[in-house]
């Protein structure tokens, strides 16, 4: 079974790229991992406050991902893998892709203008000899159906 990374942030290229990689799940008998990724939390000499903040953050990214698993749900009838850890992005995504074998491709959106979006640029530079499956990159000038389309 073919199963599609996507990071989940609030970004519009996070959308696109759970738009093409839910298309490609349920066109080949596929399933689609969503991950969260918490920031780590900055220093805060009050630990009560600093609790509160990273709780914020976690609950979130815990209601992003919740609601594109529920669109997945609506959409192919197939509930996706949900993970929601806290740390430094590029190093939670090449951490989550070595301890899951069975994804088969990390699916990134690009940003509609400037550069490609830091995911992206990481991901497609000097590090993807690191990796052990392919990245899809979604341009960010795509529309929904060019999406729907080529996937």
């Amino acid at each position: 079974m073919r199963v599609y990374l996507v990071i989940i942030d609030e970004s519009e290229e996070a959308l696109a790229a759970l738009r093409f990689a839910s298309r490609r799940a349920a066109k080949t008998g596929g399933t689609v991992h969503l991950l969260a990724v918490v920031a780590p939390p900055e220093f805060n000499a009050f630990a009560g406050v600093q609790a509160t903040i990273e709780e914020e953050a976690r609950t979130r990214a815990e209601a992003l991902v919740a609601a594109a698993a529920g669109n997945l749900l609506s959409e192919s009838g197939r509930m996706p893998v949900i993970s929601v850890i806290q740390g430094e992005t590029e190093k939670v995504v090449r951490e989550y892709l070595a301890g899951h074998p069975e994804v088969s491709a990390l699916v990134l959106g690009a940003a509609k203008e400037g550069g490609p979006g830091p995911l992206v640029q990481y991901f497609t530079g000097v590090h993807v000899s690191d990796l052990r499956c392919p990245v899809f990159v979604i341009p960010g000038s795509l529309s929904l159906e060019d999406i729907d389309r080529v996937s």
